[in-house]
């Protein structure tokens, strides 16, 4: 069937009942670097300085390349057909029967940063990037880097497998629930990334970092989760902790929901150090399957609540006056969210 319309996501308000109790920054300000907790920005949402291209900051190198299905022992491929969507199963409205996906080859945009301050042979720090190339992460870390707020790091962006949400491969790789594009990307990029550019990435899992929006975001998380041996820190933008996950998967029913339903809850504490942001105009219900969960800033809300209940470090921060992974929101807000995210790093020295 056709997708359904998307409702336009009402403004929610940050000091809703039941949102978790946030400081309101004046305009324009941005949460500081060492500090845990929830944060309410805007409406206003202008471009940090670190976001623009210095001529007298040292510029890195950025090498792109591709891979394609061919090269994947992993994800060889599937796709939804064009203007097709799904329907609920009738007796589970949280699960969606779609018979519309088959294999199909894809091909993927790859770019591997490498700042100027980078001594070959060195292992360095990195951070996995979902849905690249991501120029202006690149320029983030230009200035950053220069200005000794975060480590010299290197940047691998990997663009997705094409599609968006169930059926596609996108969905495959970003809302599964498991440890598979952790895998991928250990067994299948990093390996690459080594041996074509002349770096050498450090093992130390808390050198190792992912980002992303959307569901590029809960794909950032679930790097973690599953594999915390690999990923300490995560950094996301309108993280899709909803129940879009495809195939359905009874250990997690409700998807990346899980999350904050039952899995962070009802877990031991991770050594997981996350960043987290959300819209007041975020994603809400944007499909046919009315199973409540798919309000996106009630995800991220409840994210905030059960990662300050386990104890984790993690910032949250509530964009006014925004919309699903805003462009702006993320030009005002990357720099910081890199410095705090990295804010605790102590490189290993053996």
């Amino acid at each position: 069937m056709a997708a359904a319309g998307r409702p336009t996501p009402p403004t929610r308000d940050p000091n809703t009942p039941g949102y978790v109790t946030a400081r309101e920054l004046p305009d324009g300000v941005v949460p500081p670097a060492d500090a845990d907790g929830n944060f309410i920005i805007g409406p206003t949402h202008n471009r940090a300085p670190e976001m623009t291209v210095q001529t007298n900051v040292p510029q890195g190198t950025v090498y792109e390349f591709t891979m394609s299905s061919a090269d994947s022992k992993i994800y060889t491929g599937i796709a939804r057909e064009p203007n097709t969507f799904g329907t609920p199963d009738t007796n589970n409205p949280a699960r969606l029967i779609l018979t519309t996906s088959h294999p199909a080859p894809y091909t993927r945009r790859l770019a591997v940063y490498v700042p100027k301050q980078y001594v070959p042979g060195m292992a360095a720090p990195f951070i996995v990037g979902a849905d690249g190339p991501d120029r202006e992460l690149f320029t983030a870390l230009d200035n950053l880097i220069a200005q000794r707020r975060v480590p010299v790091m290197i940047a691998i962006s990997i663009g997705n497998g094409g599609g968006d949400a169930q059926g596609s491969e996108r969905g495959l790789e970003y809302d599964t629930m498991s440890g598979l594009y952790a895998e991928f990307v250990e067994t299948e990029v990093l390996p690459l990334v080594e041996s074509k550019y002349n770096v050498k990435l450090t093992k130390d899992a808390d050198g190792h970092a992912t980002m992303g929006g959307s569901s590029g975001g809960s794909c950032a998380l679930i790097m973690a989760w599953y594999h915390p041996e690999l990923y300490h820190r995560v950094l996301t933008y309108s993280g899709t902790y909803v129940n879009q996950q495809w195939p359905y998967n009874a250990e997690t029913p409700h998807a990346a929901w899980e999350f904050h339903e039952h899995l962070i809850p009802n877990s031991p504490a991770k050594p997981i150090r996350i960043w987290l942001e959300v819209g007041d105009r975020d994603n809400y219900n944007p499909n046919v399957m009315g199973d409540n969960m798919h309000d996106w800033t009630v995800a991220n809300e409840n994210m905030a609540k059960v990662l300050a209940a386990k104890g984790y470090h993690y910032q949250f921060v509530f964009a006014r006056n925004a919309g699903h992974t805003d462009r702006g929101v993320k030009q005002q807000t990357l720099p910081e969210a890199l410095e705090w995210l990295w804010h605790d790093y102590q490189p290993v020295t053996k």
